[in-house]
């Protein structure tokens, strides 16, 4: 397996918080993976093996690119042989003016757009083994975008407060800091992103929490739950399963075992 990442530029990151590539060659035993929730929106693009996602109907293939919104369970994807990976992590109250796409729920979403032209230019570069490249090809292409998306300077400071304080403020807080009312950020917020701002929260402390256990399976987690703010360490277990599907004890297994052989930084993506 192999992961790159490369942070936005300044301009950017009102919007955008960093590029990334990951690539994994799947074998016959091996060819389904699982995407966890967080709190960012994701556009995806695939080159390689075809890849599809789990739906009550089977397995349904997908295009490049393609949205990942924010999820409230894992997304399961299915790929054979070697699937190639470029994805842009995007802030969830600013992803869709950039697009100009109206926000969404969550979950897996196709999309017309623009963006589609760099599938065949990002493939070349990935062919040649030119990642960064293929990283700066997406970079820029969002930097000739940028100029013409002014983004809510409310929404933007009420973002800064809640991924600061990793999730754990209460509206009110976030409201304060944004300088607003609690009605008037929910509002913008659920607007801007498809979901309130305590929705977004409880992802950013569930991320939280799963990079935790992922880096330190062996963690307290009385004191994991304490030093996030959950009330207890009950309240981590139920918000924890609730996102994940699995339970905290079953989450550090997996990742004692995964270090052994990914490594601790890839917390995204986590083979089935």
């Amino acid at each position: 397996m192999q992961h790159q990442e490369v942070e936005a530029p300044a301009v950017l990151r009102d919007a955008i918080k960093d590029f990334w590539y990951i690539s994994k060659d799947f074998d016959e035993q091996q060819t389904s993976f699982e995407v966890m929730p967080d709190g960012y929106v994701e556009i995806i693009f695939y080159f390689g093996s075809a890849c599809r996602i789990a739906t009550p109907d089977g397995w349904q293939p997908l295009p490049s690119p393609f949205l990942v919104g924010l999820l409230q369970q894992p997304l399961l994807f299915q790929a054979q042989s070697q699937l190639e990976v470029i994805g842009v992590k995007c802030l969830p109250w600013a992803v869709f003016e950039l697009l100009g796409l109206p926000p969404g729920k969550g979950g897996v979403r196709l999309m017309e757009h623009s963006l589609a032209q760099l599938q065949a230019p990002l493939a070349k570069c990935l062919q040649a083994g030119n990642i960064a490249e293929a990283l700066a090809l997406v970079s820029q292409y969002f930097m000739q975008a940028r100029p013409q998306v002014v983004h809510d300077r409310l929404l933007r400071k009420a973002d800064q407060a809640m991924r600061a304080a990793n999730g754990t403020l209460p509206v009110s807080q976030v409201a304060a800091a944004a300088h607003a009312s609690v009605r008037t950020l929910e509002r913008k917020f659920k607007q801007a992103a498809g979901h309130t701002v305590k929705g977004v929260s409880a992802l950013l402390r569930f991320e939280q929490a799963r990079h935790h256990l992922w880096l330190h399976p062996t963690v307290n987690l009385a004191g994991l739950a304490q030093d996030l703010g959950y009330a207890d360490q009950s309240h981590l277990g139920r918000e924890f399963k609730r996102y994940s599907g699995i339970t905290t004890a079953a989450f550090a297994r997996k990742a004692a075992s995964w270090q052994q052989t990914v490594g601790s930084d890839v917390v995204a993506f986590v083979l089935a």
